[in-house]
């Protein structure tokens, strides 16, 4: 069992910038797929990116490549996802995932929710003038 908390949600201008935490408890000494998934409104949870906690490779989904990042610190057991350059089509509630191997580390890019087995709660993202 994983379980996951988010925190690091706000509201900003648009161009701004918020760094989203996800800290991992429980089962943590495996690596995971990790990934960011986000829901706005009245429209399906879509994946924003993924990573596997045991390799430095990163996938993003088309609409936040080159503005998000998402990294991992293996030590403290936290996911994050800095956030650059929002745009008022990014505010939505941010979920943390999480998925034991075998796993795909690509799933979240491509929004593949399904994949993931754990979790959090979600924090909000708000972006306006």
């Amino acid at each position: 069992q994983v379980q996951l908390v988010e925190s690091g949600g706000g509201s900003v201008q648009p161009g701004g910038s918020l760094r989203l935490s996800c800290t991992a408890s429980g089962n943590t000494r495996s690596n995971y797929c990790m990934g960011w998934f986000r829901q706005a409104p009245g429209k399906e949870r879509e994946g924003v990116a993924g990573i596997y906690t045991g390799s430095r490779l990163t996938y993003y989904a088309y609409s936040v490549k080159g503005r998000f990042t998402i990294s991992r610190d293996n030590a403290q057991n936290i996911l994050y996802l800095q956030m650059n350059s929002l745009e008022p089509e990014d505010p939505a509630m941010y979920y943390c995932a999480a998925d034991p191997p075998p796993c795909m580390p690509t799933a979240a890019a491509h929004g593949a929710r399904h994949e993931y087995r754990y979790w959090g709660q979600g924090t909000q993202v708000t972006v306006s003038s």
